[in-house]
């Protein structure tokens, strides 16, 4: 199995989307199917976007094998008020500022529940884990 780390800074909104094409790239270098990549870019942009607009930033863990790719993005706070209202599309506590920036639609959790095999997210307000995965095969 191989492991990559990347840092996420808050309101970085200069590098937003690099994460997300980093692994994208370490994709194609591995032959995986290409409505794969397009269906991980989706929902590692949308976790990305959601560390840099909404936590005060954090990292992303990649694992991938053969068969699987895991990513886990962990944030440090302030945590989700209610994972099960982020869920619902066109849910946001995107600020003026995101919005005016082109972000928080509330369409970032539905997004990577659609594009991921699976989903899971735990919140305090320590911060935010949300691990996504994808069968490769």
């Amino acid at each position: 199995m191989e492991k990559y780390t990347y840092q996420i800074v808050s309101m970085d909104m200069d590098n937003a989307g690099s994460v997300s094409s980093k692994i994208k790239k370490l994709l194609r270098e591995r032959g995986v199917d290409k409505n794969i990549i397009r269906r991980v870019a989706i929902a590692s942009y949308e976790a990305e976007i959601n560390v840099v607009i909404h936590s005060v930033g954090g990292y992303c863990e990649v694992n991938i094998d053969d068969d699987t790719l895991t990513m886990n993005f962990i944030d440090y706070g302030p945590g989700i008020i209610s994972i099960e209202n982020a869920m619902k599309k066109g849910w946001s506590t995107a600020s003026k500022l995101d919005h005016e920036l082109g972000f928080g639609a509330g369409m970032g959790f539905p997004n990577m529940k659609d594009a991921s095999d699976r989903l899971d997210v735990t919140s305090s307000s320590d911060g935010t884990n949300v691990e996504i995965f994808f069968n490769l095969r």
